[in-house]
């Protein structure tokens, strides 16, 4: 039995056996699949688990509750991976309601084909429990359209923060945030990575969540910096003692720096580095990326990483652009277009709507030029990053004056970071 705090109770999953999350991105350290019990007058499980693991989903479940049933299920996003268990759980407490705004409901019937025992809730709204409250907050683009958070506090709570209303028609109830308040959060704040025995950050090493975190949130949620940052007006003034995400450690000691975290990536903040990557066939494009490099690295930069698209998986890459401000990629032509890996890359990027950073590129030929050119329209047309230092074109090989280009592109990155 898993308790994170009184009464709060975690009964997730972990998947140590997927490789890929969504079909796209690795798991390296696995993933877990949270989800939470309100254990009161009356009981609420807060998002269920993907269906494969149904059964020692119920264990944990059982292991709580006993025979008792489950008065309501809060579902706060309904990606399969957290709501994949909705049409089982209501066969084993047949009796349970199911919390959900209406865009929530038009999922769930198409999905699994659920229309009864649905309760409807807007934003502001909030159930009882018995000693506390269940409040919810929609939180739409974060990042999927129904996405809410919910928030369980003590009935007693005293007067003082309230979720910001400003952003919506409908004030929060009066008992809505206070002492011991907990933050269910769907997919916010969460990370990849298996939880190892313990559930609380505070009760575990968490240095290996946080690249995984920003990995995350680059990769998942980071084409929806501006529902983010609504969200995070809404729930400015609330006082949070954990914050309970659908992903990885269930955060307690280090709540300060997560939010810290999603604010500065939702608002495309970066520090001071360059990310430089490249696509390669017989080492000549690799050549003029290591001049670069060493030419920005003598100007000044100190924070610089370097990416072959063919041989690091993207998802990785994209975190590094939404870490450093500087990116410069390059690339030969293959079959007179953009090699394709940097055209893949490229595609992804434009797709996240990263602002804010500069841009140089260089490319290489053998018989037909095309990849400086194709670069320069995805910047133009997509990307339309702030350009920087002259793009460098290199037939077969690097000479002298294709070298010291290189060199002046890596200087020009170094300038533009150091302003």
């Amino acid at each position: 039995m898993k308790q994170i705090t009184e009464n709060i109770y975690y009964v997730g999953v972990n998947d140590r056996n997927k490789t890929l999350f969504e079909g796209l991105w690795p798991l390296p350290n696995g993933v877990s699949y949270n989800a939470y019990l309100v254990v009161d007058e009356k009981v609420a499980l807060v998002d269920t688990v993907e269906v494969d693991f149904f059964m020692p989903f119920l264990e944990n479940i059982r292991e709580v509750l006993g025979d008792r049933p489950i008065d309501y299920v809060v579902v706060n996003h309904m990606e399969p991976d957290h709501s994949g268990s909705l049409a089982l759980i209501k066969k084993y407490y047949p009796e349970v309601q199911i919390i959900g705004n209406k865009k929530t409901f038009d999922m769930m019937k198409g999905f699994y084909q659920l229309e009864d025992g649905l309760l409807e809730v807007k934003n502001g709204d909030s159930i009882e429990l018995g000693a506390r409250s269940l409040n919810f907050v929609l939180t739409p683009m974060v990042h999927w359209p129904e996405t809410m958070v919910t928030i369980a506090a003590p009935l007693s709570a005293p007067e003082g923060a309230t979720i910001d209303p400003s952003l919506d028609t409908k004030e929060a109830p009066s008992g809505a945030v206070g002492e011991a308040s907990i933050l269910f959060s769907g997919d916010a704040f969460g990370c990849f990575g298996a939880l190892n025995g313990a559930i609380v950050d505070e009760k575990m090493n968490c240095d290996e969540f946080w690249a995984e975190m920003e990995r995350y949130y680059s990769n998942i949620v980071g084409k929806y910096g501006t529902p983010v940052q609504m969200a995070l007006k809404k729930l400015a003034g609330v006082k949070l003692d954990y914050i309970c995400s659908t992903h990885g450690p269930v955060w307690h000691q280090y709540i300060d720096k997560v939010m810290a975290m999603y604010d500065r990536l939702s608002k495309y903040e970066a520090e001071p580095g360059l990310v430089i990557c490249y696509g390669t066939m017989y080492g000549n494009t690799e050549r003029a990326a290591e001049v670069i490099a060493r030419a920005a690295s003598e100007a000044g930069v100190k924070n610089i990483v370097m990416h072959n698209v063919s041989k690091t998986h993207h998802s990785y890459i994209i975190r590094d652009v939404f870490r450093y401000k500087g990116l410069i990629v390059g690339a030969p032509t293959y079959n007179t277009g953009l090699y394709h890996e940097m055209d893949v890359l490229l595609s992804e990027l434009s797709n996240k709507d990263i602002k804010g950073r500069f841009f140089g590129w260089f490319g290489s030929y053998g018989w037909a030029s095309k990849a400086v050119a194709e670069i320069a329209r995805w910047n133009e047309e997509k990307l339309k990053y702030e350009a920087v230092g002259e793009p460098v074109e290199i037939k077969q090989s690097l000479t002298p004056e294709t070298f010291a280009q290189c060199e002046a592109l890596g200087r020009a990155m170094a300038n533009a970071l150091s302003e």
